[in-house]
This record gives C-alpha cells, structure tokens and sequence, in this order.
C-alpha cells in the first residue's frame, strides 16, 4: 500500500514510525513533514491546509490512504476532498469535524443527548458574558469557540480574570477568530485523563488512555501549553472506570453524530475531567493527541496501518480483540524551546541525539525540526523533541525519558523534569 501522512509534528512522527512498520506498506510520505520523519517517510513539500495540492499529490501518486494528523484540514474539509476522489482517508469529514472545531457545537449535543459534561453558556457578546460570569457560585473556565491550537482554554481564578479573558478573546485580540464566540463553563475540580477510541461512523474500537500535562512548568504552574510531556496508559484507569466512558461518553456521542446526520470516523479523543470517580467530558479532540500519540504507539501491539485503514473503510468490527497494549508503561518528555509559549528563537542548533539510542527503549520523535543548509539539526517549532521510554513502571520508564534528555545537547531548550508525578505520587502511595 501507498500511504500520505498529513503533519509536521510529534504525532506525525510516531504515526510514520508505526505505519512504517508494517508489512503492508510500500511506500509511505509526509506532507510537509520534519527533520525526524524523513528518516521513516519521504517528506514532501505540502502544507497541512494546502487541500488542492494534497488531493493532487494524493491521485498523482495513487495513494490508497490518507492519514491525517492535526485538526486543521479536518476542519476545512480535506476529508471531503479526498472522498470526493474516492480515495481512503482516515480522519472525519467537516461537518463531524466540528466536534473540535467548534466547543459550541460539543457542549449542544453533549446537552441534547445527555453527555456528561460541565454547565457552560454560549456567547459572543461581552455585556452578556459578564452577567454569566458573575451568577456563578464558583470559578469559570473561558473557552475560544474555535481552534486555537491548544492554548484557547483559560482557567481563571477569579471573576476579574473570567471577565478579562472573555474580553481578550471576543475583541479578537487573544486568538483572532476563533475566539469570535467563547465557551464559559464551570470549574470541575478532580483530575484530568485522556480517553482514545477509534469509529468508522458506527462501530467503535476502544484503544486506550493518557495523562497530559499541559501546564508549561513544574507543578502544573504557568500557562497552557498543547502538551508539555505526558505518559500512557493513565493512573486512576481502571476497567470499572472504562466502562463508564465507553457507555456514557463515547458510544453516545456516536450514536448522536450519527442521529445528527455527521457520523464519524476517525479517532475520538475525549480529554475527561475524573470528578469523585465520575467521567465528565471536557472536549473533545478529533485526531491522536500531541504528546499522547507518542508513548501511544509505544505501546501499541498490532498494526497501525491494518488498524486505520479499517476504520477509514468502514470494517472496525473486524478487528474486536485484535488491538492490544503492551503492559508496560510508556512516558513522552517534551523538549521545547526557551519562551514557549510565548515567543521564542528558531533556528537553534541541537546535537547528540545519537547519544540517546544508547539509552533502552528510547525513542525520539521530532516536532519542531529541520535541517539548515550544512545539514546541521535545528528548532523550528515551539515544541521540539518528544523523548518517549518504555519501562515496566512509571518509575523507569521516568528515569530512561529523563536520561535520555540528560545527553541531548540543545543549549536553548527546556522541559519540564516532573512528566508523571501524579502516577508517581499513587505507586509510592499504594
């Protein structure tokens, strides 16, 4: 088989190291790609929103699936395009694309079909935002509508900095016009987890869970980022507690994209708020999570491209049973650049990545990466290096991630040096 894989970031990466091997594929390219995935894929110079041109290359090539990693061109339709052409593609359509693309859209069908999730309100006026804001018994968390690359979510302290956050998005001054109408929803105090399941519109195939850390600094302190580090499977999983989010969270929402006239295909990724041993939803993603795709494919135990061409063709209930996971855990630290969030310098020299193959069951999977014109290893991104260990606990697979980190040689990147606490903190408890 042919295979076009959509992206440029840490995702991509291990989802070109895993289609790559499988004995099915023939051939396999990344548009745009990175420094990283060339050494599994050959990179062409498309870009992600580039629809026409991917549709072109895609037929010039005879591509028989396509891949497509970030939520950007599943929301402009790209899915829509090459279904137009009758080419496979694994990813939803526009329409079922809105699950991500719109939190509006989300938290409606999550009321209308009784998903559970936080009280929340609509606006796209501030007068009216305000007097929301301030009825509430407790703190809110602001949402811009739209993709905002991860960082349009602001939990907010007080009723001042609600406001002020509302305020910044609806003038267009925080996220432009994704923030054209915010989400304002109630603080849900417990802890988060990540729960991925694939559907092909009507079948669903659990895969398994993750724990995130968005915040850019240790102890979950500064802002938010798309995901500084995270580890899989997660904690406080337990079967009791994914029974609960397959019944009530997955296979509903489902039913009603289906029932809505939009059903999905695709990944569901369901970034869950565990609430006294409750799953809420908090959002939902409509691709492989970045960094949770990483220690993901770590460990998965099957083949990645069997697996996604099925749910891009409709077959999930085929593979029942079939897709395991390694029961070891796997822990991502990623590596960004000094300033992210924020501004930072591009065009950085990183050296020693080879020193980390000396390092058991690691991986390095690239994000922001390139080549200069000496071939020298640079950033071009905020996030960088997603550096990935396997271990039998959360403990070793910490330690191999973090001495790995320890020999790459990057003068202006920065981690975080706590990815895993919370599994942490439950083992030494249990």
């Amino acid at each position: 088989m042919k295979i076009l894989l959509v992206g440029s970031g840490g995702r991509e990466h291990s989802l070109a190291w895993a289609l790559a091997a499988s004995e099915n594929c023939n051939a396999l390219y990344c548009a745009p790609g990175n420094a990283g995935i060339e050494s599994c894929a050959e990179c062409v110079d498309i870009g992600v929103e580039e629809i026409d041109a991917l549709v072109g290359f895609a037929k010039e090539k005879s591509i028989d699936l396509v891949v497509v990693g970030p939520e950007g061109p599943l929301v402009a339709g790209l899915a829509d395009a090459l279904k137009a052409e009758n080419i496979d593609v694994f990813g939803p359509d526009a329409k079922a694309a809105q699950l991500e693309g719109s939190k509006g859209f989300m938290k409606d069908l999550c009321a209308k079909y009784d998903i559970p999730t936080a009280a929340y309100g609509r606006f796209t006026d501030l007068e009216a935002a305000t007097k929301f804001i301030n009825e509430q018994p407790g703190n809110v968390v602001v949402k811009a509508d739209g993709l905002a690359a991860g960082k349009g979510v602001i939990i907010c302290d007080s009723k001042e900095e609600a406001i002020k956050a509302a305020e910044e998005m609806l003038s267009g001054e925080a996220f432009g016009a994704a923030g054209a109408e915010v989400v304002i929803e109630e603080f849900m105090d417990g802890e988060e987890l990540s729960y991925f399941a694939l559907a092909d519109g009507k079948t669903i195939l659990p895969l398994t869970s993750a724990q995130d850390h968005k915040r850019v600094f240790d102890g979950d302190a500064g802002p938010n980022t798309g995901g500084m580090g995270a580890y899989s499977p997660a904690h406080l999983m337990s079967a009791e507690l994914e029974e609960k989010i397959i019944h009530r969270i997955i296979e509903p929402t489902v039913k009603a994209m289906a029932a809505e006239g939009c059903p999905f295909t695709g990944v569901l990724y369901a970034g869950l708020m565990i609430v006294d041993g409750e799953p809420k939803l908090i959002e939902y993603n409509v691709r492989f999570g970045d960094p949770e795709c990483q220690p993901m494919m770590m460990r998965l135990q099957g083949d990645l491209l069997e697996i996604l061409q099925a749910g891009a063709q409709g077959r999930l209930e085929e593979l029942s049973g079939k897709v395991t996971w390694s029961e070891k855990t796997a822990l991502c630290v990623v590596m960004a650049a000094k300033g992210y969030p924020g501004s930072y310098a591009k065009n950085t020299p990183i050296n020693n990545l080879d020193l980390t193959m000396e390092v058991k069951d690691v991986t390095v999977f690239h994000a922001g990466t390139a080549h200069d014109e000496n071939g020298q290893l640079v950033s071009v991104g905020g996030r960088v290096l997603g550096v990935t260990a396997l271990g039998v606990t959360i403990a070793e697979a910490q330690r191999r991630a973090y001495m790995a980190v320890d020999m790459i040689d990057w003068s202006e990147g920065f981690c975080r040096r706590d990815i895993g606490w919370r599994a942490l903190e439950a083992e030494k408890a249990a």
